[in-house]
């Protein structure tokens, strides 16, 4: 319940960019090329692997949904920024901005998982390659996606329901561009040591656990590596997971300078948030269409073909 003074209040006003308004269209440009780019490369990654029969394997189907999640996590953001920059500000509904940070976590954590599933799968393809194919096959495959799909949603579920019961009252103000955890917790008059307690736990499951799969992987991989006499051998097995090691760091990266390196400035870390709201999005197809000989073949081969068909 609110104190006699205040009321519970019903919107939040995001405030955005403020200090770089000098720039509006620069920066508007800026953020709207970036999600076009965001959303074609990983639309291009989706595409190609459901039309390409070289590239419905495993790690390309679990490309293709931590593409989707890319995808689907900066459309929650990108669009309402683009309006903020436009107005100076946005308002949005307090139910509108916790659904927004519910959905924005759950993409955020699916793409914690799928990063982990991947490790997996190339530690599967390297150091136990006679049972791949029976561990990694779509019977497998489908169920797990679902199944970490149903696991995000369950476990965000019980944060958005704490939020749903917490008290706002007063100040309903954020200085920031969405609706991110901190600053829409910051806004509850609540008690929210106990919440915080239970986001502690979470976060331990959906981020340290797949990052600890990450390194005991990629540990087993280097090791088995190392173990391989010629060195031809070593960099046809490194050149696998090559790709998805980049990725790695450039995901977690991010992660480690938004969260470990956090600043108490609210402003700090919402340029900081850019890091996993458009350039994590941005590295990944950049990364696989640089690095990854497979998909720049088969966009070569659908290229040829529109021609021909053309």
């Amino acid at each position: 319940m609110c104190e006699i003074n205040q009321t519970q209040i019903t919107y939040v006003k995001l405030l955005g960019f403020r200090g770089l308004y000098t720039f509006k269209i620069q920066f508007f440009i800026l953020f709207l090329l970036t999600y076009v780019l965001i959303f074609t490369g990983n639309t291009l990654i989706i595409i190609l692997v459901t039309t390409v029969d070289q590239l419905k394997t495993p790690m390309y189907l679990f490309l293709k949904h931590l593409a989707t999640t890319d995808v689907l996590m900066t459309t929650s953001v990108v669009p309402m920024t683009l309006d903020i920059i436009v107005k100076d500000e946005g308002e949005i509904s307090l139910v509108g901005c916790i659904i927004q940070l519910y959905c924005f976590a759950i993409f955020g954590c699916l793409q914690s998982f799928l990063i982990a599933v991947m490790s997996y799968d190339r530690y599967l393809a390297i150091c136990n390659p006679l049972r791949y194919s029976s561990l990694m096959n779509p019977n497998v495959i489908s169920p797990l996606i679902v199944g970490l799909w149903v696991l995000v949603i369950v476990l965000l579920s019980s944060e958005v329901i704490g939020l749903f019961q917490m008290n706002y009252c007063g100040r309903n103000s954020i200085d920031h561009f969405f609706c991110d955890f901190s600053p829409v917790v910051e806004l509850s008059t609540s008690d929210t040591s106990a919440f915080m307690l239970h986001d502690f736990i979470i976060s331990l499951f959906t981020f340290v656990f797949p990052f600890a799969v990450i390194v005991i992987t990629y540990i087993c991989i280097i090791v088995t590596i190392l173990r391989i006499s010629s060195t031809f051998g070593r960099r046809k097995a490194f050149s696998t997971c090559g790709t998805h090691l980049s990725m790695v760091c450039a995901y977690y990266g991010t992660i480690i300078i938004v969260y470990v390196a956090q600043d108490r400035s609210t402003g700090t870390n919402k340029y900081r948030s850019l890091l996993y709201t458009v350039v994590s999005p941005l590295m990944n197809p950049i990364i696989y269409s640089l690095r990854n000989h497979e998909i720049k073949s088969a966009l070569q081969k659908v290229l040829a073909d529109f021609k021909v068909n053309k």
